[in-house]
């Protein structure tokens, strides 16, 4: 297992008012002891190629890999030129991920925002239309999509639309490729929907290509029911509250045995730094303990059933009679 992190907690001053650099923060995080960093499409601010270069090559100095890019795609939107924007953005930073994570780096990829005049089935089609028409990318860029179980991007307007997991899971229904797409799965997303995270894992398990690790915290003398809404999500309240992972709502022991058992050795990137770079380390040395305690101290990325989807792809498309 890989560690990545992802600073959560600059992403107003990074995205929104561009007020630091990603190179800035690239040296930040050179004292914390990951071995990579994740990105988001926002902390790049040009598409010139020397500009983007530029940044592949302090990551490098750096030590750290590009292995995820964390990009938010509004695939629902009622507007069909917005849609065919929205693709085309998609598309380029899939190739900003192959540029700098390489063969085997994953691209987010969300349904879109809960648009009041998108009812479920029009939303689903959309979404899985969009990402299905850019697999065929994915698989000649030799990335991997990754479907965020997702609350609602800093730029948008409303949540997302796959809040919640029974539209999430039939989006998945709708695109059975196991190759050059899967599942990034976020503990604390889970929450925020209304359902227990690990329950939530255990569901989308065979599906899961990547891992964010975040925790939660409620407000003292309040419960969850008291945050529950009346579709059964919980929102972003101000009473749950970003912390260090491992000691909030998620149970990470039993969310750890889950990955463990199917195989999951790849990348876990710790979204937090909410409450400052102290937090953050803290988090880092939490999954650098559960890495020794849960997955014998590996640094491989290896997850069994993404691995074995690849190697009956392979094997598909070998002519007979021809080795491997």
């Amino acid at each position: 297992m890989r560690i990545a992190a992802f600073p959560k907690g600059e992403l107003t001053a990074m995205v929104l008012r561009r007020t630091k650099t990603v190179h800035e923060w690239i040296d930040e995080a050179g004292s914390l002891g990951v071995d990579g960093l994740e990105l988001h499409t926002g902390f790049f601010w040009s598409e010139d190629d020397d500009y983007i270069d530029g940044i592949g090559d302090h990551l490098a100095s750096a030590g750290f890999e590009m292995p995820m890019m964390c990009a938010s795609p509004d695939f629902t939107n009622p507007d069909a030129d917005v849609r065919a924007r929205e693709i085309d953005q998609q598309a380029h930073f899939m190739r900003v991920t192959a540029r700098l994570g390489g063969q085997g780096a994953t691209c987010r990829v969300l349904s879109g925002q809960a648009h009041p005049s998108i009812g479920v089935e029009q939303g689903v089609d959309l979404a899985s239309e969009a990402i299905l028409g850019l697999l065929p990318l994915a698989r000649e860029l030799g990335i991997t999509l990754a479907i965020e179980n997702h609350y609602k991007a800093s730029t948008w307007e409303y949540p997302e639309f796959a809040q919640r997991p029974e539209v999430f899971r039939a989006i998945l229904d709708r695109i059975p490729d196991r190759v050059d797409f899967g599942v990034q799965f976020d503990p604390s997303n889970a929450i925020t929907a209304g359902v227990d995270s690990s329950e939530f894992l255990e569901s989308v398990i065979d599906r899961v290509v990547t891992m964010q690790a975040s925790d939660r915290f409620l407000e003292a003398g309040t419960t969850l029911d008291d945050l529950r809404q009346a579709d059964g999500t919980l929102g972003y309240s101000p009473a749950l509250k970003h912390g260090v992972v491992g000691q909030g709502l998620n149970d990470y022991p039993r969310i750890f045995g889950i990955l463990r058992d199917a195989g999951y050795d790849g990348w876990i990137s710790i979204e937090d730094g909410v409450n400052g770079m102290d937090e953050l380390q803290a988090s880092v040395d939490f999954l650098r303990d559960a890495r020794d305690r849960w997955f014998g101290g590996s640094t491989a990325v290896s997850v069994r059933n993404h691995d074995r989807a690849r190697q009956a792809a392979d094997a598909l498309a070998t002519p007979k009679g021809q080795a491997l």
